[in-house]
């Protein structure tokens, strides 16, 4: 496992149970919630499917479950594919909880089997600030891609770039330039609930923050035909970008990265 994934599991493994309870309530309690409004536990997302019912969708980094779940109550046949056996655990005892099913591959996102699951679903599925756990962008991109049939859809929702030079969503992370590429540790976005003796012994995440343009190259780079790109406010403060999604199809072929080097001043 790449060294830098390992970290990140560390750090997702670390009290993550317990952060859902305090922050989502027990899964009993989550699940009430979902089974009222399903649709509403997606929140915007719900406008960027199709259908459900029968939809094969692969949920990346899905976490706790919080969007799996609603999902299959709405009748989609979801996988999760996650770092954290600690977020696992909530996210099947919240589908018991709910009366459904999920399916739950717990290990580095990066190596998930494509004998078992290339080309076999119909949405690829992340939010929440996915992006910036893999360092390189387009190996994520072309994973997406592989998981898809053809004509498949890909919903990417993550932070938005101009997060890399404020903290907009206030979130306590590190800033950097805007284009800088470096790779950089910090804290998880959960640790500012936890109490301070807990917070400083919480292992740190290892991040590569993206520009805009390194995020919509590399989806039309890795065979995607983009459909849709939306800006969202920042859940701080409504008159900056905070959030991003990105709706594309696998209906093209991949190219390699053009070498513009030689273009630059």
């Amino acid at each position: 496992m790449t060294d830098y994934i390992a970290q990140n599991k560390a750090a997702w493994e670390y009290n993550a149970y317990e952060f859902w309870l305090k922050e989502a309530g027990t899964p009993q309690e989550r699940a009430a919630e979902i089974l009222r409004n399903p649709i509403g536990a997606l929140k915007r997302y719900a406008a960027y499917f199709d259908s459900y019912e029968g939809t094969r969708v692969a949920n990346i980094c899905g976490s706790c479950g919080k969007k799996a779940v609603p999902l299959a109550v709405l009748g989609a046949d979801v996988t999760v594919f996650d770092i954290s056996e600690e977020n696992r655990r909530y996210a099947l005892e919240l589908a018991l909880a709910a009366g459904v099913r999920i399916d739950y591959e717990v290990g580095n996102v990066l190596e998930i089997d494509r004998g078992r699951f290339a080309g076999i679903f119909d949405v690829v599925f992340m939010e929440g600030g996915v992006l910036h756990y893999f360092h390189d962008i387009d190996a994520f991109m072309r994973l997406m891609h592989v998981l898809l049939r053809p004509g498949g859809t890909m919903i990417c929702s993550d932070f938005h770039p101009f997060t890399k030079i404020a903290d907009l969503l206030e979130t306590g992370m590190p800033v950097t330039g805007y284009f800088s590429t470096d790779v950089f540790e910090g804290e998880m976005a959960h640790a500012r609930f936890f109490e301070k003796d807990i917070r400083e012994k919480m292992p740190k995440c290892s991040y590569r923050k993206y520009t805009l343009s390194e995020i919509v190259n590399s989806v039309i780079r890795n065979g995607f035909t983009l459909k849709r790109f939306d800006e969202y406010p920042s859940w701080a403060n409504g008159k900056v970008p905070g959030e991003f999604t990105v709706v594309a199809l696998a209906d093209g072929i991949s190219f390699p990265q053009a070498d513009i080097s030689a273009h630059q001043d």
